[in-house]
């Protein structure tokens, strides 16, 4: 959080495109939340203007306002790249931001807390919920149908409950490393 707004990390820079400052994005998610977006966060410079927006397969390449060569986008690589969160375009229904899913208590199938989603990661194929619990911290898969997403109003995620189809064991500690003492 900076300045007092919410901001999701949309990816990171990968390095230049081309020769006019142009850097490409390595994109966490849907690649068409940049289209509309005026502006993003670069980490340690603050917040840029997007002169333009070019879609390629994977990911985007952003020319920013002030990055103009080749160098200066060269700079930004491995800098993460953020948007406010009130400016990213209404996402289609069934799909979250991760910003909408930090934060949310997990139920167990039968409704009993079992913990708060402190963070998601990408995990390439599959979306990965980070959340903390009495026993730590475990990784659960945000895959149907094992965790359902509970709706408010506006629908929008208000909590996450794991299925009753749900893999045992997805919250306990890590099991011990084979080879460790038996005897």
């Amino acid at each position: 959080m900076t300045g007092g707004q919410d901001r999701t990390r949309l990816g990171y820079f990968l390095g230049p495109h081309g020769v006019k400052g142009g850097v490409k994005v390595y994109v966490l998610g849907d690649q068409e939340q940049f289209r509309a977006l005026k502006r993003v966060f670069v980490e340690g410079r603050g917040w840029l203007r997007v002169a333009r927006l070019e879609m390629l397969a994977p990911g985007v390449a952003l020319h920013l306002a002030g990055v103009t060569s080749r160098e200066a986008a060269e700079e930004l690589r491995g800098l993460n790249v953020f948007a406010a969160d009130d400016e990213l375009p209404e996402p289609e229904e069934g799909v979250y931001y991760y910003h909408e899913l930090r934060g949310l208590t997990l139920h167990g199938a039968s409704g009993e807390v079992l913990g708060e989603v402190v963070d998601v990661e990408d995990g390439g194929h599959q979306d990965l919920l980070v959340v903390r619990h009495e026993s730590g911290e475990s990784f659960v898969p945000l895959q149907a149908p094992y965790v359902l997403v509970n709706l408010n109003d506006r629908r929008r995620p208000a909590s996450l409950a794991l299925s009753v189809d749900a893999p045992a064991g997805l919250l306990e500690a890590d099991a011990p490393e084979a080879g460790g003492d038996d005897a």
